[in-house]
C-alpha cells in the first residue's frame, strides 16, 4: 500500500458518527415545514386566491393573473419567513436530472436601497437560457429562448436560501425542452380515459389519478475512497476491480443491523426529507455491502416524481456531511446486486376507490378486472416502448442479472390469478349469457380477493409483477428519472383504455348487456395478451426459448431499445394521445443516442487514462521490485539461486504478460475509438460503442483486475472492492 492509500484508509477508518440534531423526536411536529402546502396556502391567502388554486391543482383550471399576484406575494412572505433570500425556478431537462437559476427576491428603489419584490408574472413564466440543454435538435444552440412555465400541482418548497418553483420547461416554439411536460400529458391522458370507463361502475367518479410508490436503491462509500478512484468519480462505476473474498455470498448484510456511521446519515436525511414533504418511511440494507433502500408512501404521480428528483440530490448533499458519497449508477460494481428504483403503480379516484384493489363483491370487482387486464393488454401491445422507457447506460449492466428482471417484457401475476384468468377465457359464452351462467360469474370474479390471498410471492426477475393492489415496475434504473416510465406506462394504458370504452360501447349498441358486453370484451383482451404472463425464472434459458416462440422481444442493449423511439407506429400512438408531438419524439430518440455515446466515451477515456497512468506504473514497478529481488537472490546464493526464485520467476512472467496484454489492449480500444466515433450519426456512433468498444472495455478492465490479484497490496495505488464495501 502506498502512503497516500495508507493515508487514506486511516483516515477512513478513524471517522466517527455525526449525529443530526432533530427539532423534535415526533416528526408530525415539523414534517412538511418547508413546503408551501395547502396548510400553508390557507394561512398566507385570501379565500379567492385559494380556492384558484385548488382548481388549478385539481381540476387543471388556468390561474388568473389577480391570483397569481396574490399567491407570488404569500409565497414570497412565506418563504422569506423560512429563511429565502432567492427563487428558482426548478425544472427536468432532457439532461435526467434537475437544473435551476436563482434570483434574489431584491428590487432596487431609486433612493439607493432595495425591496423584496416577487410578482404574479416571475412565478408564473421565467426565460432561462436554453442554448446549453439538449434538445435533440428542436432549437438550434444560438436561439437561446426556452420558458419555464409553473407547475401549480406540485408545490413550492424551500431548500437552503431558495425558494423553488417546479416548473415545465418549453422551447420558443412551444415543443417540451423536459421530462415533466409529456409527464402531465400522460396524466391527463389516463384521467379522461380511466374516468370515462370508472362511468360504466359508479357515476359518481369524476377524476382518475395514476399514483407511484417508488423504492431508490443505493450505494454509500467513503468519500476519501471516492476520490482516490477516478473511475468512480467520473462514472460512477468501478470500471475494473476484484471481487472481495466476502462479498454477499451470505446475504449478512440483507435487513442487517445498519451500522453507525450510516444510521447518522440516514437519521439527517430523513430529517431533511420530511422538512421537505417527502414521505420516507422505510429504511433498510439491502442485498450487498454497503448497499441500501429508502421508500416513502405512494403519492400522485407528478409530485411522486418531484419528490424522487428531489430526494437524489438530497442524499448526495447530506452524504457529504457525513464524509460519504452516493453512488445512484445501476452497477457501480461487477459481479455484486445492482441498484433499481421500482416505480409501483396504480389508479385511483376522486371517491377514494384503488382500481387496482379487488373488492367485496362481483361488481367491485369485475370493475377490477376490467383496469386489471387493460394494463396487461396495454403491456403486451406496448411491451418495446415499456423497455425503451428505462434503457440507459446502466441499466445494460443491471438488466438479468443478481435479482434484476431481463429485458424482456413480461408480468407475474401470480398462478391463482393466472388461473382465474384462464377460466374467465374459456367459460364466457359467445352467446347470451343465461341466469346460470351470470352466477357462475359472479362467483368465479368473487373469489378475486381469495385468489390475491394465496398469492403473496413476488418474482424478482419480473419486470412487471402484480403485487396485490398496483403494478411494480421493477425493471427502472436507480438513477432514472421516473417520468420517462411513468409518461409511457400512463399514455399505454389510456390508449387500451380509450380502444376498450369504444370496443364496449359498439356492443351495448347492438342490444348486448353492459357486464356481458364488458366481460366479452374482457375475454377477448385476455386471449390476446396471454403471451406477457410468465410465472417461471426469467434468467433461465428456457424463459430465453419460450419468450422467442411467444414473439416477445428481448432488446439487450440501450442501442437496440432506442430503436422504438423512431418507429412509426410509437410516434403515431404518442402523437394520437397527445402526449409527445412526432418531432418531440425525434428529438427525445437523438438526445438519448448522444446520452449513451457520451457516457460510453467517458468510460473509455477514463479506463485509457488509469490504465496508462495509474496500472501500468504500478506494474512495472512490481516488475522492478520482482527483478530486484531475483538479481540479489541470485548474486549470493548462485546457481542454487536459480531454484530458489522459481516463484519470484512465475510470478515476473505472469506480470509481464498481463503488462504486454494491457498495452496492446489500450491500442486496441483507441484505435477502435477513433473509427467508431467517426461513424456517419448518434444511432451508428451509439451502436459502435455498444457492439465494439464496450466489450473492448470490458477486456482491458479484465486485465487490470487480473493485475490487481498479482501486484503487491503496498504498490496497488487504488481502494479496492472490500475497502470500498464495507464501513466501518
Amino acid at each position: 500500500m502506498s502512503l497516500n492509500r495508507q493515508q487514506v484508509m486511516h483516515d477512513v477508518l478513524d471517522r466517527k458518527p455525526k449525529l443530526p440534531k432533530r427539532p423534535d423526536n415526533k416528526i408530525s411536529t415539523y414534517y412538511g415545514e418547508n413546503v408551501f402546502n395547502k396548510f400553508v396556502m390557507r394561512s398566507y391567502l385570501p379565500d379567492e386566491a385559494y380556492e384558484g388554486i385548488l382548481r388549478a391543482m385539481d381540476d387543471g383550471t388556468p390561474v388568473d393573473r389577480k391570483v397569481a399576484d396574490q399567491t407570488a406575494s404569500a409565497m414570497k412572505e412565506w418563504a422569506i419567513s423560512r429563511g429565502a433570500t432567492h427563487y428558482t425556478h426548478w425544472f427536468q431537462p432532457l439532461t435526467g436530472t434537475t437544473a435551476e437559476k436563482h434570483d434574489s427576491f431584491i428590487a432596487p428603489t431609486g433612493d439607493g436601497r432595495a425591496i423584496e419584490k416577487f410578482d404574479g408574472s416571475l412565478l408564473v413564466q421565467q426565460e432561462p437560457d436554453a442554448s446549453s440543454f439538449p434538445s435533440g435538435g428542436i432549437r438550434n444552440t444560438f436561439e437561446a429562448r426556452g420558458y419555464t412555465l409553473w407547475d401549480p400541482t406540485s408545490p413550492a418548497f424551500v431548500w437552503g436560501e431558495t425558494l423553488c418553483i417546479p416548473t415545465i420547461f418549453i422551447s420558443y416554439t412551444g415543443f417540451a425542452l423536459d421530462n415533466k411536460t409529456p409527464l402531465l400529458k400522460a396524466l391527463s391522458a389516463i384521467d379522461t380515459a380511466a374516468t370515462s370507463v370508472c362511468q360504466y361502475f359508479d357515476k359518481n367518479i369524476t377524476k382518475v389519478n395514476a399514483s407511484l410508490g417508488w423504492e431508490q436503491e443505493y450505494f454509500l462509500v467513503d468519500k476519501a475512497l471516492f476520490a482516490a478512484r477516478l473511475d468512480l468519480s467520473m462514472t460512477g462505476r468501478a470500471l475494473f476491480g476484484a471481487q472481495p473474498a466476502k462479498g454477499q455470498q451470505l446475504d449478512d448484510h440483507y435487513f442487517g443491523s445498519i451500522p453507525q456511521r450510516i444510521s447518522a446519515f440516514m437519521k439527517d436525511f430523513e430529517l431533511e426529507a420530511h422538512l421537505l414533504g417527502i414521505p420516507v418511511t422505510t429504511r433498510h440494507n439491502e442485498v450487498a455491502p454497503n448497499q441500501f433502500e429508502l421508500a416513502p408512501v405512494y403519492e400522485e404521480a407528478n409530485l411522486a416524481n418531484d419528490h424522487n428528483l428531489l430526494l437524489m440530490e438530497l442524499l448526495e448533499v447530506v452524504a457529504q456531511r457525513h464524509d460519504f458519497r452516493v453512488l445512484l449508477h445501476e452497477k457501480p460494481f461487477g459481479g455484486l446486486n445492482g441498484s433499481g428504483k421500482h416505480n409501483n403503480w396504480s389508479l385511483s379516484t376522486n371517491t377514494g376507490v384503488n382500481l387496482l384493489q379487488p373488492g367485496k363483491n362481483p361488481k367491485s370487482n369485475m370493475r377490477f378486472l376490467t383496469f386489471f387486464v387493460n394494463t396487461l393488454a396495454a403491456l403486451h401491445t406496448h411491451a418495446d416502448i415499456v423497455r425503451a422507457s428505462f434503457a440507459g447506460v446502466g441499466n445494460d449492466h443491471r438488466l438479468g442479472a443478481q435479482e434484476a428482471p431481463p429485458a424482456i417484457i413480461s408480468a407475474f401475476i401470480g398462478t391463482q390469478l393466472s388461473q382465474l384468468l384462464d377460466d374467465l377465457e374459456v367459460n364466457i359464452k359467445h352467446g347470451k349469457l343465461t341466469p346460470a351462467d351470470k352466477t357462475a360469474l359472479k362467483l368465479e370474479i368473487g373469489r378475486i380477493p381469495e385468489a390475491l390471498l394465496d398469492n403473496t410471492d413476488r418474482n424478482r426477475t419480473s419486470p412487471f409483477a402484480f403485487t396485490g393492489n398496483k403494478f411494480e415496475l421493477r425493471a427502472v434504473g436507480s438513477s432514472a428519472n421516473c417520468a420517462l416510465p411513468m409518461t409511457v406506462l400512463n399514455t399505454i394504458v389510456a390508449e387500451q383504455l380509450e380502444k376498450f370504452k369504444v370496443s364496449v360501447d359498439k356492443r351495448i349498441s347492438k342490444g348486448v348487456g353492459k357486464d356481458e358486453s364488458i366481460l366479452k370484451e374482457l375475454q377477448v383482451l385476455i386471449k390476446q395478451s396471454k403471451n406477457i404472463r410468465f410465472e417461471g425464472n426469467g434468467y433461465g434459458d428456457e424463459w430465453l426459448k419460450e419468450a422467442k416462440k411467444r414473439g416477445l422481444s428481448n432488446l439487450k442493449t440501450t442501442p437496440e431499445a432506442l430503436t422504438v423511439w423512431g418507429r412509426k407506429e410509437v410516434i403515431d400512438l404518442f402523437d394520437k394521445m397527445k402526449v409527445l408531438h412526432p418531432a418531440e419524439m425525434e428529438a427525445r430518440q437523438e438526445v438519448e443516442y448522444e446520452k449513451y455515446v457520451m457516457h460510453r466515451q467517458i468510460e473509455a477515456n477514463i479506463l485509457i487514462d488509469m490504465a496508462r497512468n495509474t496500472i501500468l506504473p504500478a506494474a512495472i514497478s512490481y516488475q522492478n521490485f520482482l527483478l530486484e529481488n531475483i538479481i540479489g537472490v541470485e548474486e549470493v546464493f548462485g546457481k542454487k539461486g536459480k531454484t530458489m526464485t522459481f516463484p519470484q520467476r512465475d510470478i515476473l512472467t505472469k506480470t509481464s504478460t498481463l503488462v504486454n496484454e494491457l498495452y496492446e489492449a489500450l491500442s486496441n480500444l483507441k484505435e477502435n475509438k477513433i473509427e467508431v466515433n467517426g461513424r456517419k450519426n448518434h444511432h451508428k456512433i451509439a451502436d459502435g460503442y455498444g457492439t465494439v468498444i464496450m466489450p473492448l472495455i470490458e477486456e482491458l478492465g479484465d486485465i487490470c483486475t487480473q493485475l490487481e490479484g498479482l501486484i503487491d497490496n503496498e504498490l496497488w495505488p487504488l481502494p479496492k472492492f472490500h475497502e470500498l464495501l464495507f464501513t466501518r
